[in-house]
């Protein structure tokens, strides 16, 4: 945390967190719309999983007290560390996060805790607290800055955002109320209803070959959650972003030098945040023991299923990008 405050100081855009509250509303008002307009569910639990997306808490940046001198000594008062003894510093750490955690047994559950450091480059959502958290360390290019086109942030933290969103509503996130309590809210006809529209994502996923891990082909079902999480959270940024361009009542100025329209900026720059490489083994590791789909698949997976994407770019029907059978659980 106190590494984190001097990230924040150095790094952090307060003006980010406005604007990225904004975007986490837009992105709520989006997810209720595709609620209203799937045609599995019954009346009374589609109006249960709206009251769920309305209750779901936002954390954005970093907690207020790591600002607070006073405080951030008071959080380290039990930790000793020394310029020339890293090994036993580590060792002191250990055993005194050890005490602390088991402290925790003897105080009421704060439910405001983050849990999480500020300069972390990641996002969450906690079922049982119902929340979703942003750290200041995923506030930053390509995800998100100030500076970037809006098309460039919903594709970016957007997505994200809605990705997060989603969670609350996938098979591991939908059996938790808007309280965080484990039980069924949704009807028995329902659950199966949201399996069938599952099976095409567990289907599509589990068909795809890895090139990195020999074409080793990927687990639908390990991945099942996440990948419910990208679909829904794509088809979320994407329409909250052209709400976003009606209420401005005219179109993103052109990039200079870039030929692309800004519809297509937003599935570019969300196709960049996953770029990257793994080696073999990690690869083989990820399809064994990951809930992600790796990067590739992340993109070409859910960009296959948005029929945004295809009208954006003008891809041919029933093409590799344009196939005619579409898989959408929100």
């Amino acid at each position: 945390l106190s590494l984190g405050r001097l990230f924040v100081k150095e790094a952090f855009d307060e003006d980010a967190k406005k604007e990225t509250l904004d975007m986490i509303h837009n992105l709520r008002d989006a997810f209720g719309e595709l609620v209203n307009e799937n045609t599995w569910m019954d009346d009374t639990t589609r109006a249960l999983a709206k009251e769920k997306a309305k209750y779901i808490q936002e954390k954005i940046g970093y907690q207020d007290f790591i600002l607070n001198t006073t405080a951030l000594d008071e959080y380290y008062e039990n930790y000793t560390a020394a310029a020339d003894t890293y090994f036993e510093n580590v060792l002191s750490n250990l055993k005194r996060s050890s005490i602390d955690s088991l402290r925790y047994l003897r105080y009421e559950v704060d439910k405001n805790d983050w849990g999480s450091a500020p300069a972390t480059v990641n996002a969450y959502y906690n079922s049982v607290l119902n929340r979703i958290m942003f750290p200041a360390g995923i506030l930053q290019p390509p995800f998100f800055s100030r500076t970037q086109t809006k098309s460039m942030n919903y594709g970016g933290i957007g997505v994200v955002i809605g990705h997060e969103i989603t969670h609350g509503f996938d098979d591991r996130g939908r059996q938790y109320d808007k309280d965080g309590n484990l039980k069924q809210w949704w009807t028995d006809d329902v659950i199966q209803k949201f399996k069938t529209q599952a099976q095409c994502l567990i289907d599509q996923y589990g068909d795809f070959s890895v090139p990195e891990a020999d074409g080793m082909k990927m687990n639908g079902i390990n991945t099942l959650g996440e990948n419910i999480a990208d679909n829904g959270g794509l088809k979320e940024s994407f329409r909250a972003y052209r709400r976003w361009v009606e209420t401005r009542g005219s179109e993103e100025e052109q990039l200079p030098g870039v030929k692309y329209t800004h519809n297509q900026i937003f599935f570019i720059n969300f196709a960049q945040v996953w770029c990257g490489n793994m080696r073999k083994e990690a690869a083989i590791n990820r399809i064994l023991t990951g809930v992600h789909s790796p990067g590739r698949f992340r993109v070409i997976g859910t960009l296959q299923n948005s029929a945004d994407f295809s009208r954006a770019f003008n891809c041919n029907a029933s093409s590799f990008m344009n196939p005619q059978k579409k898989c959408s659980v929100w």
